[in-house]
Parts: C-alpha cells; structure tokens; sequence
C-alpha cells in the first residue's frame, strides 16, 4: 500500500510539473502563432467550426466500465461536413482519482474549408487505436484533469488522382496531453444542480517515422458554462479554438489552419443494472 502511495505521489508531482512545462509551451505557440500570418514561408487559413458531442459511460462494475462517444464537427458553425469521430473504449479505474482507457476511435475527415486537409481535395477516413491516462486532484475550489492519451493513426491516402478510394493507410503516432480545470460557480463543489466553469488546453504531438518534419499537430483550447444536473447527466456549452498545422505543404510553406467557434457537450453517466434490480423491473 505505502509503495501505491508513493508511486500515486510521484504521479502527480510530474503532472505538476508538467502543468508549468504545458504553460510554458503554451505560451512559446502563442507567441509562434502571432507571427504565422507575418512570415512569407507559411500559409494560414481561417474556419466558423462547430462542435456537438456526446459522451456516455456505462460502469459495468468499481473498476470496469465502458465508453462511448460521437462528435459532430461542422464548418460554418453546423452548415457543412468538417468531421465525424465515433470513439469507444474500455476504463479501468486504479482508484477515484486514476482512470486508464484503451479503445478504437473511426473517424472521417471532410474536404472543408479554404484548404482541405488532403492534398487531392478529398474526403478520407482514419482508424486509430489510443491507449489513455487521466489523473484528477483538487486544489481548494479548483478541480484538475490532467488526460494523457497516445494513438496509433492509421490515415487514408491516396496514391495518385485517379484512385476511387484510399488504397493506402500508413501508420503514424501522436501523443495528446490536456489539462482541463473546474470551479463551481455555486458552493465549494460540482455537485448536483451545480453550475461550473471549465477551461482547457490540449497539445498534440505527431512522432514516428511517417511523421513529416511537422512535429506539432495542434492545439486547442476551450471555454465552457456547464450545469451537473445529477451524478448521470451534464450539459456544457462554450466556445472552442482549435490550430491545426497540415502535414503537407504548398509550394514549400507550411499551412496553418485556425477555427473558432462553438463547442457543446452532453455526458452522460449510467450505472449498469443489477441482477435484483431487473428482478423488480420484470415485476
């Protein structure tokens, strides 16, 4: 037991410290992105998104539960296709306060914007496998969530102009970490028919060797007023900015592409039903 403490203990003095190295790396892209627009060797292009997800967790036992989740990303705020990303998962709680996650994620990506993420113009899919950690901890009023989540992508190419469909799905890595925080805006905790606020950031790293010189991936960053109903259901509702850098050029610049808009969220929390509970639901 004194050796879990300890290893717990140690978890989150790395996550502390990793919280001042994300503020530092946050503040380095901000800076790099003020000058994006001024430098010649890079393109930028800018997008209304809007995002509209739904997450739900089924706890099959204290440890085991399963997740699910469909995001509905649109260009134009909700007019146009951006992506769809359906997500499933297996958790394991090591305790209140660890959750770990392995799961596929099917997404597909739309040709929007000014300039589409595919080089040809074209829709393509992806497949990825992740393997995720959260950690939580409380400091006074505020509520911590550090995610850190590795994927193996799996992305749709194509070889050449006339291929129908993608005929090739190289592998590549990314590594995410996001540090989201709460504060109630009623009372010392979010609890039941409590408002809350929460922010956070996300930063995304690609590594491997089908990973072009483009190491950053993207950043995002969001603002949300949410309302915890009960211990199954939360609604939020915000804004969200997303920086996403293509893994492609254009006459050797670099593209950037940045997106704001709005971002909505409904989670959903279910407890999986006993045997004498459906015993007197049968009554």
């Amino acid at each position: 037991m004194k050796d879990s403490v300890e290893i717990l203990y140690n978890l989150v003095c790395q996550t502390k410290r990793l919280i001042h190295l994300k503020g530092v790396c946050a503040f380095m892209t901000l800076l790099f992105c003020r000058n994006v627009s001024g430098q010649s060797n890079r393109i930028t292009t800018f997008e209304r998104i809007g995002w509209y997800n739904c997450f739900g967790t089924l706890a099959i036992s204290k440890q085991l539960g399963l997740h699910a989740e469909y995001q509905f990303r649109r260009d134009n705020y909700v007019l146009d296709w951006q992506q769809s990303l359906l997500r499933v998962g297996v958790n394991y709680a090591v305790n209140p306060r660890v959750l770990m996650r392995i799961g596929y994620s099917w997404v597909e990506t739309f040709a929007y914007g000014e300039i589409p993420i595919n080089g040809f113009g074209r829709d393509f899919t992806e497949h990825r496998i992740f393997q995720m950690v959260q950690l939580s901890h409380d400091e006074g009023l505020l509520d911590f969530t550090h995610r850190f989540m590795l994927e193996q992508r799996f992305i749709g190419r194509y070889s050449n102009a006339n291929v129908a469909k993608e005929d090739e799905f190289p592998m590549s890595n990314r590594v995410r970490y996001q540090c989201r925080i709460q504060i109630p805006l009623k009372g010392k905790d979010i609890k039941e028919k409590t408002p809350y606020l929460a922010m956070y950031d996300e930063l995304f790293i690609g590594f491997g060797k089908n990973v072009n010189a483009n190491v950053f991936d993207q950043n995002r960053v969001g603002l949300l007023l949410g309302y915890k109903f009960n211990q199954k259901v939360r609604l939020e509702i915000g804004w969200i900015h997303q920086i996403v850098q293509f893994g492609r050029q254009i006459n050797a610049q670099n593209i950037f592409q940045f997106n704001s808009g709005l971002l909505a969220n409904a989670n959903f929390n279910i407890e999986r039903i006993t045997t004498k509970k459906r015993q007197k639901n049968q009554l």
